[in-house]
């Protein structure tokens, strides 16, 4: 079977996709199109197979589980490896938050953060902030804003959500990020005092890192703020940390760069190196304001995906992999900053850990995005064997995601490649 024919015919078109291959299999840190072609996957299911692929304890837990038990919906009772994860989970959180919801995805874990948030305080109000991607649900997609697609012709969406301006250094303030933080702050202040009553918000969601948004990471500065205004306001921060938690950014969460802690952090993607899982944590007297059966899920917190999860965490703490996502981060941003020193497309190199994204301009002196350009590197890196994706407006951001126990000389291959397509396009 031929698995591009089949599913061109089969397979809803609304499905973008970056590129047309079909592909057999993965291995470590490499994926094999159907010619047997490996590339190294520096993409990552973007940020998902942070373990990369057929890692052996993981694919030992699932097939144990799977051996076990397949699935049990959780309303039922305990089962160990669902009870286990939440624990570990816990464990690499900062106090209070230790209650653990269990979904699906992403888009769900916002979905419940923003159900609790607003049945907990009472309040509608939700604040957001430019660029910011959420989820396609209603609710999550009624906070995102970083490609008008996503919103068009689905409307109306969910009220009160107010979006406000992000901190966008490079876009705007000619990469001052002091100004950035405080125009932005100041844009806050003023919503809050003009438009919407203080009373009447119940929680502000931002990403600590941009993901579809462009890979922009919020400064420490306006992270705290949002804290500050939140405590004054008695408004709920959540986070999420969907795409920059679990190491990605050099830190086992995002928002610890700032050293604020949310009152609720929604987590999907690496959790389970690859299967569908989805978890939002908050403290339990947060989670016992909610009241029993205001929220549940029939497959959230499947046996299975946990037990992945237990393998990846255990992993991740075992081998020291937020260090080395770090230190392998800071040899690609050296890399990547080398690249751009020689390549005036390369308007910005931006990012925390291995959460990188380079921003491709048509001039460097007005910053006019040039997602063009942006198409062209991937696709002619992809034909050279190495996966990266884009992101951000046009879209003009190749972000790099490699998985966290990346080898020093992996990131040295992929940036060959990179620095060699550069030259050809």
């Amino acid at each position: 079977m031929d698995p591009r024919a089949v599913g061109q015919q089969y397979l809803s078109p609304v499905m973008a996709r970056y590129f047309e291959r079909s592909w057999s299999h993965g291995e470590g840190h490499r994926l094999f199109d159907l010619d047997g072609r490996s590339y190294l996957d520096f993409a990552t299911g973007i940020a998902t197979t942070i373990l990369g692929h057929r890692h052996p304890r993981v694919t030992a837990a699932i097939h144990d589980q799977v051996d076990r038990m397949v699935h049990l919906m959780n309303g039922m009772g305990y089962i160990e490896p669902v009870s286990r994860l939440a624990e570990l989970l816990v464990e690499t959180l900062p106090g209070p938050l230790d209650s653990v919801f269990f979904g699906n995805s992403g888009a769900e874990a916002i979905e419940g953060a923003l159900k609790l948030a607003r049945r907990a305080t009472g309040r509608p109000g939700i604040i957001a902030f430019e660029g910011g991607f959420h989820g396609r649900t209603y609710g999550a997609l009624s906070a995102t804003s970083s490609n008008p697609n996503y919103r068009k012709g689905h409307g109306p969406l969910l009220p009160d959500v107010h979006i406000v301006p992000y901190p966008q250094a490079y876009r705007a303030f000619d990469g001052d990020e002091a100004s950035a933080t405080a125009a932005a702050l100041a844009a806050l202040e003023r919503l809050l005092a003009e438009e919407v009553a203080r009373d009447t918000v119940a929680a502000m969601l931002i990403e600590p890192e941009l993901g579809e948004g462009g890979y922009v990471p919020a400064p420490v500065e306006f992270l705290q703020g949002l804290r500050a205004i939140c405590d004054r306001h008695g408004i709920l921060l959540i986070a999420d940390e969907v795409q920059t938690g679990y190491g990605r950014t050099g830190r086992m969460w995002g928002f610890e760069h700032a050293g604020v802690v949310p009152d609720i952090v929604c987590i999907a993607k690496g959790i389970a190196n690859g299967l569908p899982l989805g978890a939002f944590v908050a403290s339990r007297s947060l989670q016992e304001r909610w009241g029993a059966g205001a929220h549940g899920s029939t497959f959230g917190g499947n046996p299975v995906a946990c037990a992945a999860g237990i393998a990846v965490l255990e992993t991740i703490r075992d081998e020291d992999l937020v260090a080395n996502a770090a230190a392998r981060g800071e040899q690609l941003w050296a890399g990547l900053h080398a690249i751009a020193a020689d390549e005036p497309r390369i308007g910005d190199v931006r990012g925390r850990g291995l959460m990188l994204g380079v921003e491709f301009v048509v001039d460097p002196a007005t910053r006019e995005p040039d997602g063009a350009a942006a198409d062209r590197v991937i696709a002619a890196c992809a034909a050279a064997g190495l996966l990266i994706l884009t992101c951000g407006p046009a879209p003009a951001t190749v972000r790099w995601l490699p998985p966290l126990d990346v080898t020093a000389d992996e990131i040295d291959e992929g940036l060959e490649i990179f620095r060699t397509m550069l030259a050809r396009v």
